[in-house]
């Protein structure tokens, strides 16, 4: 088996996030859905943001704010994903490279514009996101190189590459090189409005073996089993998943292997000033504790204390050195 150079690489949507403050009132009027993620084309993403107050803009997208994340804790790290080159485009590419990821992907020249997600954050701290892809969607085959998959011990992919053909067809591009390689996948199922469209696809990426570890927050396991009870969403994930970690907000999360349940208790917080990026950083910690070695307990409490950390601030990616702050914490892999 080639060396490891990376501990965890991944794949998903370069995506600047433009953040603001707003009330339900304007999610209302907007005829946006509180807590989800929304689709939208170029004309609609102009009239968000020319309605929405101040914002702050920083490089997102799911797959790498958990790389960010990883990067964080002390980890190689490394992430693919489509921009335009642009002036966002270029944005994305320092941001990411900055946090000590490397990132190599030929941005477009020709073709929409560096993708951007406006997150609307509510007095309660919840998220609602409306997601303009643009270059983002053009990621395809041609971006993703086998050796460099297979010199990653863990290839993180994000559910919401599903939706374009090309990125769908990276995806498993990257999951057939990481298993050629004797390397693990792994998946977010994202948004619950994700696992709707594509929830027999999912399915069939964990039970055919496509995919060896699965995050979910509970909405999205619920949805995925299309049930409304917890236990028994968790029952049928661990028939079929080989590891899978699922959170659960305050209560914390779970850790499901074929033979046991492990419950891990949510790290304490101050405040909760804004959910972005909760599940993001979750998958970030889990991730390294698993690259390094470390037991699903101590996995699942890294993972806990990176979603604390995100939490307790405005923007999806850590403000703090997360090496540092498990190391105060006594947490070692």
């Amino acid at each position: 088996m080639a060396n490891i150079r990376y501990d965890v690489l991944g794949i998903g949507n370069a995506i600047v996030d433009v953040i603001a403050r707003a009330d339900d009132d304007f999610l209302l009027k907007q005829k946006m859905n509180k807590g989800g993620m929304s689709l939208i084309d170029e004309p609609r993403a102009l009239q968000i943001y020319k309605d929405m107050g101040p914002a702050v803009e920083s490089s997102g997208g799911s797959a790498a704010n958990t790389i960010v994340g990883v990067a964080s804790f002390g980890a190689r790290a490394a992430f693919v994903g489509k921009v335009k080159d642009d002036g966002l485009g270029r944005v994305f590419a320092h941001d990411i490279r900055a946090a000590g990821v490397a990132f190599d992907t030929k941005p477009a020249v020709q073709g929409p514009a560096t993708a951007c997600c406006y997150v609307l954050v509510t007095p309660d701290g919840e998220r609602t996101m409306n997601t303009y892809l643009g270059a983002a969607q053009h990621l395809s085959p041609s971006d993703i190189d086998p050796d460099v998959i297979g010199s990653a011990a863990i290839t993180y992919l994000e559910g919401y590459l599903w939706d374009p053909k090309d990125a769908k067809d990276a995806f498993v591009k990257a999951a057939k090189a990481a298993h050629a390689a004797g390397r693990q996948v792994a998946l977010t199922l994202s948004d619950a409005f994700c696992v709707d469209r594509y929830r027999d696809e999912f399915l069939q990426l964990v039970r055919n073996g496509t995919v060896d570890i699965l995050f979910a927050n509970e909405g999205e396991l619920k949805s995925l089993y299309q049930t409304a009870d917890f236990d028994t969403a968790a029952a049928a994930l661990r028939q079929d998943a080989k590891l899978a970690a699922v959170t659960r907000s305050e209560k914390g999360c779970v850790v499901l292997t074929r033979d046991k349940a492990t419950a891990v208790p949510a790290s304490p917080i101050n405040k909760l000033v804004d959910t972005t990026g909760a599940g993001d950083l979750f998958a970030a910690g889990f991730l390294y504790g698993l690259a390094r070695g470390a037991d699903h307990m101590t996995c699942g409490k890294f993972g806990g204390l990176a979603a604390a950390e995100v939490i307790q601030h405005m923007g999806a990616r850590p403000e703090v050195s997360l090496k540092d702050l498990a190391s105060e914490g006594g947490l070692k892999a």
